[in-house]
């Protein structure tokens, strides 16, 4: 196969994607880099050779990779994850919504496009986690205690565009992240950005049946296939506080070769899913057989 996987800077060096293209290639398959960020890209020209079985996007939220993509499957190009899909998770609020219509434990979330708006939040809401609609890897992440403290990061807050902004969950100060390859879930704790502390290393962990499900769910809501999923053990059960496509699958056994297999088999079914279905039993890895799902990027679920 030829694949075209769009790589932006931030993830030049990085483990993921790049294991996964040097597994690719040794398995005699054609990778195309291209670099969104760093590259004068002819868009009237780029998508229109259709040279490629599949693009795979591993690029910063906000940045130019995923309407690169987007055009890739306007053009008819399978893609992994679905663009539209991406879009869907890539907009924190958008994400929100789509969740809450999905019935997924999300937390009440608002959205403001100036961040002196957040002060019409009502003060019962406080403790508050402000963070931008289209943040990733932690950025810009804040717990926010109370009106005044809000006050005093407004002009922080001012270089963002969309913020988005929930009652804050208490926990343990740990994440469960779930990742979803292939079919199978992975379980994995690490610390939480707003409780950082490094004695608390990523681990693989048991995955409990009710967190599959909802990390099974959040694939058949979103419509994706590889992606990553940050659950909070708060003190009414697990609540889904943020959704990734192509993460970094630490922690995931030959994470490498996985990751790799999905993208073919994506490729080779023109976007067909094996996605986890909604009711797992319990494990550190969950396998789950295959499901007919929609087949072309462009073509309606």
């Amino acid at each position: 196969m030829r694949l075209c996987f769009l790589v932006e800077e931030h993830y030049r060096h990085d483990g993921m994607p790049n294991e996964v293209i040097r597994q690719l290639v040794a398995w005699g398959h054609r990778v195309d880099v291209v670099r969104p960020g760093g590259s004068l890209l002819r868009m009237t020209e780029v998508v229109a050779s259709g040279t490629h079985d599949a693009w795979v996007l591993k690029t910063v939220s906000g940045g130019p990779g995923l309407t690169l993509l987007e055009a890739a499957a306007a053009a008819g190009t399978t893609t992994v994850n679905d663009a539209r899909s991406i879009r869907g998770v890539r907009d924190k609020a958008l994400a929100a919504a789509i969740g809450r219509t999905g019935s997924l434990p999300v937390p009440p979330t608002y959205a403001v496009a100036r961040p002196e708006l957040l002060r019409e939040i009502p003060g019962s809401e406080y403790p508050l986690v402000v963070k931008p609609a289209d943040g990733s890897s932690g950025r810009a992440v804040h717990l926010v205690s109370s009106p005044g403290r809000l006050e005093a990061l407004l002009p922080e807050l001012a270089g963002e565009h969309l913020l988005i902004a929930q009652p804050y969950v208490p926990n343990c100060g740990t994440d469960i992240k779930v990742y979803a390859v292939g079919g199978e879930l992975f379980a994995t704790e690490r610390c939480s950005p707003l409780h950082p502390d490094p004695a608390v290393r990523e681990r693989r962990v048991p995955l409990s049946a009710e967190v599959a499900a909802i990390a099974a769910q959040v694939g058949q809501v979103y419509g994706l296939d590889l992606y990553g999923v940050d659950v909070l053990l708060g003190p009414h059960g697990p609540v889904v506080v943020d959704v990734n496509d192509f993460p970094s699958f630490r922690q995931v056994p030959d994470a490498a070769a996985r990751v790799a297999r999905a993208v073919l088999g994506l490729a080779a079914a023109g976007g067909a899913a094996v996605r986890p279905e909604p009711s797992p039993p319990r494990g550190l890895a969950v396998s789950f057989p295959a499901q007919a799902t929609a087949s072309r990027v462009g073509e309606a679920r």
